[in-house]
């Protein structure tokens, strides 16, 4: 049995040569899952996570919705913490494969960025005119 040589010569995929990773469907379940990384938040301060990141409306009744399926997807787990007074809360954390999903996401979210930077690049050397010499080294000075 023969080895062909191309075969046993291939290289390692580069950056560029990267397949993409393909980009959940909504972008709230990755900020969720980061979110969770390092605390365990109940649904109120997951929307207060979420208007932190730029999200302006949030359907609570949408969010609970994600939840509740991230859940069923072994993403994250909840438990009900009545430890404090007061109605209990139901308090998510993420889990191992919400984890490697939240990695997964990352690699997706880096490469739609590097798109968009080369995107924006292109376009501002498109439609905008060219820098003077004088806005160059006015831009320097700052």
């Amino acid at each position: 049995m023969t080895t062909d040589k191309n075969e046993s010569q291939k290289k390692q995929p580069s950056k560029e040569d990267k397949v993409m990773t393909p980009m959940p469907k909504n972008l709230m379940v990755p900020v969720i899952l980061l979110s969770l990384r390092d605390w365990s938040l109940h649904g109120y301060k997951i929307i207060q996570e979420l208007t932190r990141f730029g999200f302006t409306t949030i359907d609570q009744g949408n969010l609970y919705r994600t939840l509740r399926q991230l859940e069923k997807d072994n993403l994250v787990k909840s438990e009900w913490d009545t430890s404090k007074g007061g109605p209990a809360k139901r308090i998510y954390s993420i889990t191992d494969a919400g984890e490697a999903y939240l990695k997964t996401c990352t690699d997706a979210l880096e490469q739609y960025q590097s798109i968009i930077n080369r995107f924006f690049t292109i376009y501002m050397d498109m439609f905008l005119p060219p820098k003077t010499t004088k806005q160059q080294d006015d831009e320097e000075k700052k």
